[in-house]
């Protein structure tokens, strides 16, 4: 008798089709693959935020397992990834902060970031799940907030040509959604300082040098590097899956330390000037111009840069 849990490599959609996060269950490995799928600018709008969360807060709700054709199953790995072009996420909606900066409104700038910590947040933990392993795969340009999502995962896979990094100082602001202590996990405090200091962006290759990434795929083999690791590990997963979970123990990232943080940054938002919006403005034009053409030209920083 067949039995779906044998079908390797079979993934079954379930949930919405229509929102910006659609997800597929893979039954044979216990993997839940999420695909961010935003409207416009590759961003975290407030559209994508809310379908990311509506999920999440089931699977959370129902201690780590989802229901696939009538049928409870267990996530034992939770992959988030994009099917945005030659983007993984290019971070938060700049458009929108823009808005809100000039309105002085600082109650919603507050409840943007407290939307984009819920979803972090969640991730961190586990969903509540002692069980649950969590993976980015990282297919295109991972900036800013993009960035900060693939950080909150146990491990990071990303194709050779990616490129990841913290442009927020570009307009004289700071990546304030948990860049700081991620980043301090992987690199120490010096290390995430420079990053974030920069501006730059890093290839994929080079941030597997550094031990920010975590597996190094070939352009195009993302997908199956995620599924060799899972084959490769599912024999330890238990061990591996405690001592990923130690980290949350030895090195935690909490809520509050998280609420803190973004109350400095809506702060330093509102102090930005006419100069810095024009070029929080420019940045998203750059970006957007940037996955029109494809091209993986000049990086975008250092135009950036320059035009200042």
């Amino acid at each position: 008798m067949s039995n779906m849990n044998d079908a390797v490599g079979l993934r079954i959609p379930y949930g919405t089709t229509s929102g910006q996060f659609q997800t597929e269950f893979e039954p044979a490995s216990g993997t839940l693959w999420g695909w961010m799928n935003p409207k416009g600018n590759p961003c975290f709008n407030l559209g994508l935020l809310r379908d990311i969360r509506a999920h999440d807060e089931a699977l959370e709700a129902n201690g780590g397992l989802v229901e696939v054709e009538g049928e409870q199953h267990s996530v034992r790995y939770y992959v988030g990834a994009s099917r945005a072009p030659r983007a993984y996420n290019l971070g938060g909606d700049l458009a929108l902060f823009m808005l809100l900066i000039k309105a002085r409104d600082r109650v919603a700038l507050a409840r943007y970031a407290e939307k984009c910590l819920d979803n972090l947040h969640a991730r961190i933990r586990h969903y509540g799940s002692s069980t649950m392993t969590t993976i980015a795969l990282v297919q295109g340009d991972a900036l800013g907030g993009g960035f900060e999502c693939a950080l909150s995962s146990d491990l990071i896979v990303a194709e050779e040509s990616t490129q990841m990094g913290l442009p927020e100082i570009m307009f004289n602001l700071f990546p304030g959604m948990g860049a700081y202590q991620l980043l301090s996990r992987r690199v120490g405090v010096r290390g995430a300082e420079e990053l974030m200091l920069s501006g730059r962006l890093l290839t994929a290759t080079k941030l597997h040098e550094m031990g920010v990434v975590d597996v190094l795929a070939k352009d195009g083999q993302g997908e199956s590097a995620v599924q060799n690791w899972i084959a490769t590990n599912k024999r330890r997963d238990n061990g591996t899956r405690g001592i990923f979970g130690l980290r949350q123990i030895v090195n935690p990232v909490r809520r509050e330390e998280l609420d803190a943080v973004v109350e400095t940054w809506v702060d330093a938002a509102l102090r930005l000037n006419d100069r810095d919006l024009r070029m929080m403005g420019w940045l998203v034009r750059a970006q957007q111009a940037r996955m029109e053409r494809g091209d993986g030209a000049e990086p975008v920083e250092q135009r950036l840069a320059a035009a200042g």
